[in-house]
Parts: structure tokens; C-alpha cells; sequence
């Protein structure tokens, strides 16, 4: 991840836990597609929102944040364990039913995305699925707080994903969202399936 933006979240922890909004509406269509009781890794959890959800529906879930402040405000608020990791660090194999990585996937380096989404690929069982969003554009920068955004396109991030492993997709949509620098962004949405092999 981007050093200076993983300093944000740091620095500003408490500020953006109270800011998180609600759940994404996009979670319970992504848990519909797993089987109760699923094993789940979410990356770059922040506040644990979403968390929350996954727990309280019943699956198994391995919480994690790249900010060990946001991790440890995560695990109070859950009362459940959060693992500061970052991306990089993720070596699981063929272990996940799901991956959730809502808006957080988006600070990664471009020339680094696609070894990410390799870990990724690898860490989910056969056929488990995928959920990711982005801020759209056709080229990387910096918002106005500092913070690091690959802005990819949609057909960037398909020959990304297809090169890091073999997906089915399943759904890519769009929005718009106010984001934490009180700015409006377009979203990308998208979920897949790891190919069985």
C-alpha cells in the first residue's frame, strides 16, 4: 500500500471510524452467494461495519485493516479479533469461501494491483467470489487530503484481474458516493468467482 496513505489512516483513525457510513447495500448480495457459515477474509476493514454484518448473519470471519489504530478500534467496536495486515502480507492458500475488500483496493499502487489480486486469487477456495470497488478514471493520483488511488477503468481492471487468475465474472456496477474528503466519487463494483481449476 501507499506509505502516505497508510499514514493517513493512522493519523486520522478516529476521525474516519466516526465518519464510516452504513453498510454497503452490495453485502447482502455478496453473502447470498456463499454458503452459510463461509469462511470470509475482509480486507481492509476500517471501522468494522461491515464486519459487523457477516458476524452477526453467522460466518466465519477473519477481519483485517492496514492501520493497526483503525484494526484496534475495529476490534472494540466488534468484540471481535482484527489483524492489522497489509496487502502484501496476505500468503493464505485456497482458504476463503469469500473476499470482501470494499474501497480499499483502490489506494494500491497500479504496477502492484496485479500481484494483489494474485494473493487474492490464491487465498480463495475453488469458487469462492470476490467483492471489490473502485474509484473510476484513467490514471492514478492523489485526492485532495494526500491519499494515494489507483483510478482504473473498467477494461484496466479486466485485463488486470484475468492476468493475476482465471474469474468468472458475476456483476459490475456503478455509483456515486460522497466521499471522507467530502468530495463525490464514481464507484466500480465488482464481484467474481475464482474458476475452479
Amino acid at each position: 500500500m501507499d506509505d502516505e496513505t497508510l499514514q493517513f489512516y493512522r493519523s486520522n483513525a478516529q476521525s474516519y471510524a466516526a465518519w464510516a457510513k452504513a453498510p454497503s447495500t452490495r453485502l447482502r448480495g455478496f453473502l447470498a452467494l456463499l454458503p452459510p457459515g463461509a469462511s470470509i477474509l475482509e480486507l481492509g476493514c476500517g471501522a468494522g461495519n461491515h464486519s459487523a454484518v457477516m458476524l452477526e448473519a453467522g460466518f466465519a470471519v477473519r477481519a483485517t485493516d492496514g492501520s493497526t489504530e483503525m484494526a484496534a478500534i475495529a476490534a472494540r467496536r466488534l468484540g471481535h479479533p482484527v489483524e492489522a495486515m497489509l496487502f502484501d502480507e496476505l500468503n493464505a492458500q485456497k482458504t476463503y469461501d469469500g473476499v470482501w475488500a470494499s474501497a480499499c483496493l483502490l489506494h494500491v499502487p497500479r504496477d502492484e494491483l496485479g500481484g494483489i489480486l494474485t494473493r487474492i486469487h490464491r487465498a480463495l477456495k475453488p469458487s469462492g467470489v470476490f467483492y471489490a470497488s473502485f474509484k473510476t478514471g484513467e490514471g492514478d493520483g492523489r485526492d485532495n487530503l494526500g491519499r494515494y488511488y489507483n483510478y482504473p477503468s473498467l477494461g484496466w481492471l479486466q485485463s488486470t484481474y484475468a492476468a493475476a487468475g482465471a474469474w468468472n465474472p458475476l456483476t459490475s456496477d456503478t455509483g456515486v458516493i460522497q466521499s471522507f474528503d467530502q468530495t463525490p466519487a464514481n464507484m466500480l463494483h465488482l464481484v467474481v468467482r475464482k474458476i475452479a481449476a
